[in-house]
């Protein structure tokens, strides 16, 4: 198996997400595999899909407390949270 160069995997991983609606959990399990084999930080493309079940989010709920985004998933109901800026 040919050894991929770190910035074509950081290519790549950026590409997959341009479309990340038609996306299965399957596929975004691989490509976040792919991100930490080679320690490549996802940074604001991990809020695309939930954490749990890694479904990419459709129209989720999304809530803004105290500088706290809170982001509920339609297909698990998992409550993801992050900081704002």
């Amino acid at each position: 198996m040919k050894k991929i160069s770190k910035s074509q995997i950081q290519k790549d991983i950026h590409e997959f997400f341009i479309n990340i609606k038609e996306k299965t959990p399957k596929e975004i399990k691989k490509i976040k595999r792919l991100a930490m084999k080679d320690n490549i930080a996802l940074k604001e493309l991990r809020k695309t899909f939930c954490k749990k079940c890694l479904n990419p989010y459709n129209n989720p709920k999304i809530r803004i407390k105290n500088k706290i985004k809170i982001i509920v998933c339609n297909n698990c109901n998992y409550i993801s949270r992050y900081k704002l800026k």
